[in-house]
């Protein structure tokens, strides 16, 4: 109950902080903003999906960004160099992202590495190898060049409305229903909550820890192929650096506890959400563009700031009414 309270709350926010901007600016409400914006959250949303299910066990993953530049100059490199069917290249990236997360989850489980530790590794070697397998050029399609149905499946849209977004939305409902329905969804919620308690009861928690990065890596790589198609180009040296930071903002203002064990999977796309309509009020204002981090480390704190309150007055609220 808690968790719909608290998205409720953000769609009040989102609504609210839409309707501010829609008066300063009336574009905000334009089609071509709307369906813009839409595919920003379609982008940025899918992968912080695969965040906030690590998150609940009570880890972090740093090399998302990292990720997605290392897999889209591999997927650009593969559709364009190598001439690889693109159904069999479409394939093969997630399982490139699973790999990613299954060696996360065996250093963290196996090896009892700290998860901020192997993920901040990744992050600089994933970096590292997407420069070295591009001689630190960008990555692109030659003249000519096209892909008719990828470019359809990725950054095409139906009726108005972006594929990327569509794809957020059935991740999301996909999702929901293993994080909110499922036996592995409660088993997250109880490794977050009390990973020796959630050992004792019986649950395998190194299996359950390794899944959650396998997702957030077959997840991350499936935003790798929207944003290489989206992009057409991609520099290795900035090609997704500091996505990680809109992946944690949106799992944070989404109601998922840094500590783990907590968050709703409406929560997390409503912070996507959230994230790009304030991105865009930057844009709309003219505020300068340097600010946007600024706004996004605000949001973070904002985020922790007030589940670490909600955690000391949560004990003091549940004493009262027993008394």
């Amino acid at each position: 109950m808690t968790s719909y309270k608290k998205d409720i709350g953000l769609l009040i926010l989102i609504l609210l902080v839409g309707t501010i901007v829609a008066l300063i600016n009336p574009l905000f409400l334009s089609p071509i903003n709307l369906a813009n914006t839409a595919n920003l959250i379609g982008l940025f949303g899918i992968f912080a999906i695969g965040q906030a299910i690590v998150i609940i066990t009570g880890g972090i993953d740093l090399s998302v960004g990292s990720v997605i530049a290392l897999l889209g100059v591999v997927m650009v490199d593969l559709l364009a160099g190598v001439e690889m069917p693109w159904p069999l290249v479409l394939l093969l990236i997630p399982v490139f992202g699973a790999v990613i997360g299954f060696i996360h989850g065996l250093l963290i489980v196996k090896l009892k590495i700290q998860p901020f530790i192997v993920t901040l590794c990744g992050l600089l070697i994933y970096r590292g190898a997407a420069r070295f397998f591009t001689a630190d050029a960008t990555a692109g399609f030659g003249f000519g060049q096209s892909f008719p149905a990828v470019e359809w499946l990725t950054v095409g849209r139906s009726f108005g409305v972006p594929h990327s977004f569509v794809a957020l939305l059935v991740i999301g409902t996909v999702m929901w229903l293993v994080l909110h329905r499922t036996v592995f969804g409660r088993y997250l919620f109880a490794v977050g909550k009390n990973e020796e308690a959630a050992r004792y009861s019986g649950i395998n928690t190194g299996r359950v820890i390794i899944s959650a990065y396998v997702v957030c890596g077959v997840l991350t790589s499936v935003s790798a192929i929207f944003f290489a198609m989206y992009t057409r180009s991609i520099s290795p040296s900035s090609h997704g650096s500091f996505y990680e930071l809109y992946a944690i903002a949106a799992a944070v203002l989404g109601g998922f506890s840094l500590r783990g064990g907590e968050g709703s999977m409406i929560g997390v796309i409503l912070g996507a959400v959230l994230l790009q309509v304030l991105q865009n009020l930057v844009n709309l204002l003219g505020i300068p563009s340097s600010l946007n981090f600024a706004v996004m480390g605000a949001v973070i704190l904002f985020g922790v700031l007030v589940d670490s309150q909600l955690a000391r007055f949560r004990p003091m609220m549940a004493s009262l009414k027993k008394g």
